[in-house]
């Protein structure tokens, strides 16, 4: 079994949104006001062609199974960017996927400058938000930024340092 983790492709969009509205599906979270209603989810390729943003994805035979990224969400502060679009399908986990892929997105985050990474969750993602604590993510009493997924209400803040 060998995993692949690269960069998104346009002909990732199709299966990525698929993927991670099934997530959502398994896990009965919010649809509406959540990644899974955003339109950015249906071309998530175009999405990240923005400045100062990546977007990894993990692929097995030729399936993608697993993403996340780094994003300038507007409104947040200067040198924060957001851990987004962070799922896995349920093949996936608990192999060790999940963390490469997050490791991969903080490694980015860093050569890109940021000194903050800022995550949004759900209750229904409540192992997620473990895994975020044990990187070394704190909880927030309050939303940072404007990714417009009003029914997210765990927020969590991590500093990093850039690399020199």
């Amino acid at each position: 079994m060998i995993i692949i983790y690269r960069q998104i492709e346009e002909k990732d969009n199709l299966s990525l949104a698929k993927m991670i509205r099934k997530v959502f599906e398994e896990h009965d979270a919010p649809k509406a006001g959540t990644v899974y209603s955003d339109p950015d989810t249906d071309n998530l390729f175009g999405f990240f062609k923005k400045p100062k943003s990546i977007f990894f994805v993990a692929e097995l035979n030729n399936e993608v199974i697993g993403c996340c990224g780094i994003y300038p969400t507007p409104g947040l502060p200067e040198n924060c960017a957001e851990l987004v679009k962070f799922y896995l399908s349920k093949d996936a986990r608990g192999k060790g996927t999940g963390k490469e892929l997050m490791e991969k997105s903080i490694f980015s985050a860093k050569e890109l400058g940021y000194t903050k990474i800022y995550i949004e969750s759900l209750p229904q993602f409540a192992k997620a938000v473990s895994i975020y604590e044990k990187q070394g993510f704190k909880k927030l009493d309050k939303a940072m930024g404007n990714s417009g997924h009003t029914s997210c209400n765990i927020w969590l803040l991590k500093e990093i340092k850039k690399l020199q």
